[in-house]
């Protein structure tokens, strides 16, 4: 997939952006930093101006934070905010964005839409996280004895356990796998994790069938009663607004190792993105902080420059906090490769190694233990020297 040097867009050009998040605010500062000096539009479908959102689960909700903005100075940046304002529609052929409060030219169309929670069916009142308004909203309910009941034992689902546990809630959480996060990093590794889970009445091997008024209906048709229901799992990009548009479009935005699509001129960035990785082979979706910051730089340079702009092919990196443990993880495993534990003194996980048929380390997650994420990130696709030892 290649837009080509037609989708260049000249430094005098406009510019839109279509959302308001981490990844939109970046492409903004690499453009000016870039040398672009045309009017620059951002549409937001939030009101607020760029957030962080990883602290949503963390700060926000334990109550050190109540805000958590981006550095994003509009005036410094010479950007036109656009507050409220919703994507409906795109025409590439006309350079044309179709917005609820009416079109927008451009020459260059960046789309950091970003990605939204998944719900359960039901009519019971359900809060997910995913937006500042989000997590105030569930700190506002995290209060000494609520019943919480969050459904899955992911991420997002242990951080806000955490929370809970940490301003007195009594916690239920029901997960469809046998282990927290099994699906994720295999029952080897996550069997290690689930000993953080003692004080939650954790539930596995449950799906659910509904949120009701009265709680969280299990699929044998029990109730589990709450004063409060988080749902965390998963989210799905924001691509329906794209429906016609000719963008071609997977599980994301299909683009290519510079964030471009198929349409001259328009690039896809952040959690929206399924970008192409050639150490992967494949397009990758990868939703997570780090590569959404990081992208825009190339994203920006490719709108700027076309087949001159560096390809974009990081190793991916994530991390959470949880139940007094930071978890971080650089790479992407397989279901078929082979992993290795290791454990400290007492028994707890350290550090888990991922590596390939061939013997290439393809991925590493540490606990508690950040002074080593750089070096395992260098090592990513590395062969074996020597045995791992903790």
């Amino acid at each position: 997939m290649n837009s080509g040097q037609a989708g260049m867009v000249p430094h005098d050009g406009r510019v839109v952006v279509v959302g308001g998040g981490l990844a939109g605010a970046r492409v903004c500062s690499a453009l000016r930093r870039k040398g672009l000096t045309g009017p620059i539009d951002v549409v937001a479908a939030e009101t607020h101006l760029p957030y962080d959102r990883p602290p949503l689960s963390k700060d926000v909700l334990l109550g050190t934070r109540d805000a958590t903005p981006l550095p994003f100075d509009v005036e410094k940046l010479d950007v036109t905010f656009h507050p409220g304002r919703r994507a409906t529609g795109v025409s590439p052929e006309a350079h044309v964005l179709h917005t609820d409060a009416g079109d927008m030219a451009y020459d260059g169309l960046v789309i950091a839409t970003g990605a939204g929670p998944v719900r359960l069916p039901g009519t019971g009142e359900q809060l997910t996280l995913r937006t500042i308004e989000d997590a105030l909203a569930v700190r506002a309910r995290l209060v000494p004895g609520s019943r919480v009941v969050i459904v899955g034992a992911s991420w997002i689902g242990a951080e806000v356990a955490t929370a809970a546990l940490a301003r007195g809630c009594r916690v239920t959480c029901v997960e469809y796998d046998e282990t927290p996060l099994a699906r994720t990093l295999g029952d080897q590794v996550a069997r290690h994790l689930r000993p953080w889970w003692s004080d939650v009445d954790l539930r596995c091997r449950l799906a659910v069938q509904e949120v009701s008024d009265e709680g969280v209906v299990l699929a044998d048709g029990q109730v589990l009663p709450a004063d409060l229901v988080v749902v965390g799992i998963g989210v799905k990009p924001v691509i329906g607004w794209l429906d016609g548009s000719g963008i071609a479009t997977g599980r994301g935005i299909l683009t290519d190792e510079r964030c471009r699509t198929g349409a001259p001129g328009v690039i896809a960035v952040g959690d929206v993105a399924e970008r192409w990785s050639p150490r992967a082979g494949a397009h990758l979706l990868i939703e997570h902080w780090d590569d959404a910051g990081a992208a825009a730089t190339t994203a920006a340079a490719a709108l700027l420059q076309g087949d001159d702009a560096p390809a974009y092919d990081a190793v991916p990196y994530f991390w959470s906090d949880q139940f007094g443990h930071k978890v971080q993880y650089v790479g992407r495993h397989s279901a078929d490769d082979d992993v290795a534990v290791t454990t400290d003194d007492d028994g707890n996980l350290a550090t888990a190694e991922w590596r390939s048929a061939d013997g290439s380390r393809t991925a590493w997650l540490g606990v508690d233990r950040p002074k080593e994420v750089v070096k395992a990130r260098v090592s990513i696709g590395q062969p074996a020297l020597a045995p791992t030892t903790s």
